[in-house]
């Protein structure tokens, strides 16, 4: 089954079928991790990993050109089915038009035919356009913040930090996610949310920031960094600090009842930050 758009340009998205598909998916992995990443899905891994009820699908422009593409596999937690959607990446220049959204849709859609009800995944918390993407585009919820989760991996993109990570539980027949599927807006958060406390690393923090107190309030926001990757190439000491301060405020958030609830991308007044309450949030949200 394909998905066909006309937005900029005709792309299909179906799944990976032939080796030559793979290769290209192998190939794509390492334009966008780099050269040196240890961690690429190979060929005969996206190959056998369908025949299991994973997911390895592409997204093809009218050349026939892999532009980007999303993988998991499927497997059973807590006797129930399940899925780890392992990666999801798109092409640079084919990026900002809808296209990962379209990729995750389809791999829901896929998942909904085998009986599979939930999905999880990982990402760097630090990263702004990544937390508002899961959470605001797809209506997942963070459940977990796992320090260093993968360790050293070669990828470029991971050099500078640890690699921390959120984990997210999309449930796939959530009524806000099919309202996301089918194009409704995301319910907005309480006014309220404008005038909480924002966790921010504290000046001075260079490399302990245990012990610090944090707001207790109801709802709070945790800050994240603009863009941490034009951080980490100039500012590596802010960067580790923004690190240290959001991986503590999670850490304590989670442990003691808190709830994501949303991402506020930020503007000139404000830095985009992670919406966490204690308090029950009514709506086809939630």
């Amino acid at each position: 089954m394909s998905h066909k758009s006309g937005d900029r340009q005709q792309v299909t998205v179906r799944p990976l079928q032939t080796r030559q598909d793979c290769q290209a998916c192998v190939s794509l992995q390492r334009e966008i991790w780099g050269a040196d990443f240890v961690d690429v899905v190979s060929a005969t891994v996206l190959m056998v990993s369908q025949r299991v009820g994973g997911v390895a699908a592409g997204a093809f422009d009218t050349t026939h050109r892999l532009i980007g593409f999303v993988s998991g596999i499927s497997g059973v937690t807590d006797g129930t089915l399940a899925h780890w959607s392992a990666m999801l990446a798109v092409r640079p220049e084919a990026r900002r038009g809808g296209l990962g959204r379209r990729l995750k849709f389809y791999q829901r859609a896929r998942l909904l035919e085998q009986g599979i009800q939930v999905a999880s995944w990982s990402y760097d918390p630090l990263i702004a356009h990544n937390a508002s993407f899961n959470l605001n585009v797809l209506g997942a919820c963070p459940t977990e913040y796992v320090v260093d989760m993968y360790g050293e991996t070669g990828s470029t993109l991971h050099r500078g930090l640890d690699t921390d990570r959120l984990i997210v539980t999309w449930r796939l027949e959530d009524p806000g996610v099919a309202g996301r599927v089918a194009g409704k807006q995301r319910v907005s958060l309480p006014d309220t949310v404008a005038e909480t406390p924002v966790v921010i690393p504290p000046h001075g923090m260079v490399s302990d920031a245990s012990h610090r107190s944090l707001p207790t309030s109801d709802w709070l926001r945790i800050a994240v960094p603009a863009d941490i990757s034009s951080l980490k190439a100039t500012n590596p000491e802010e960067a580790h600090r923004w690190q240290l301060s959001v991986r503590e405020a999670f850490r304590s958030c989670l442990e003691n009842g808190y709830r994501v609830v949303g991402f506020c991308d930020g503007n000139e007044a404000e830095p985009p930050a992670y919406v966490l309450t204690t308090q029950p949030v009514s709506g086809p949200d939630r």
